[in-house]
């Protein structure tokens, strides 16, 4: 069953409470979303170590019932 852009939104605000989170569904089907995340907890981070937080608070469900995440990330200006 693929999740709704709420319970994305909630399991990275649940890791991240700062974040400033916009999900985009990008074919309509609940699978394939984009993201943009806004967190004070990605200042000094790469890219990489972010996109592994956002990974992290989604808590396994990337590549089962989350099948793509387009994801931008960055700290607050």
């Amino acid at each position: 069953m693929p999740m709704n852009a709420n319970e994305i939104e909630t399991l990275i605000k649940e890791a991240l409470p700062d974040a400033q989170v916009e999900i985009r569904d990008l074919a309509g089907d609940g699978d394939h979303y984009a993201a943009n995340v806004v967190s004070e907890a990605f200042r000094g981070k790469s890219r990489v170590q972010q996109h592994q937080m956002v990974y992290e608070a989604l808590k396994g469900n990337m590549g089962g019932e989350l099948h793509a995440l387009a994801l931008q990330t960055k700290a607050p200006d």
